[in-house]
């Protein structure tokens, strides 16, 4: 089932977010920002965080969570061990909250209009992990930038 294969991947990613974090010789280059590369490590990680437990957690597997996305591109120079212990959590979430979905749910209507247009659960989800990987990319590239 698709669930299952989602599940794996936004895991297998999760993990890899989390590896790059760690792979930071210094803790305060997560947040740096140089030349045309405006978003932080971090403020990309916590992006993701709250994306996952929003469009996952909280509207399929209705896990109470109240997003602030401002925050998300604002907060500074939170503890890697608190970024890592979120990410698990979001992992957590996920299982969780796709764990029951069958292919009759992934065909239905996603609740919330996102990206402009009406979709499927199916193709959202779809969506969300490439989004995912694409900001995952991102944070391998700041890492590299900033720890030259």
């Amino acid at each position: 089932m698709l669930n299952e294969t989602l599940i794996s991947l936004f895991k297998r990613d999760l993990n890899k977010v989390i590896e790059e974090l760690n792979l930071y010789q210094s803790e305060s280059n997560i947040w740096k920002v140089e030349g045309s590369v405006s978003n932080s490590a971090g403020n990309l990680a916590l992006h993701l965080i709250g994306n996952l437990k929003t469009y996952i957690g909280k509207e399929i597997g209705g896990v109470a969570y109240v997003r602030n996305r401002d925050l998300e591109f604002a907060d500074k120079n939170v503890p890697r061990d608190k970024l890592i212990a979120d990410l698990k959590d979001t992992i957590a979430i996920i299982k969780d909250s796709l764990k029951s979905v069958s292919d009759e749910d992934l065909k239905k209507e996603y609740p919330l209009l996102v990206l402009g247009k009406k979709t499927s659960t199916e193709y959202f989800l779809v969506h969300l992990a490439t989004h995912l990987n694409y900001h995952l990319g991102q944070i391998n590239y700041h890492r590299r930038l900033v720890e030259k």
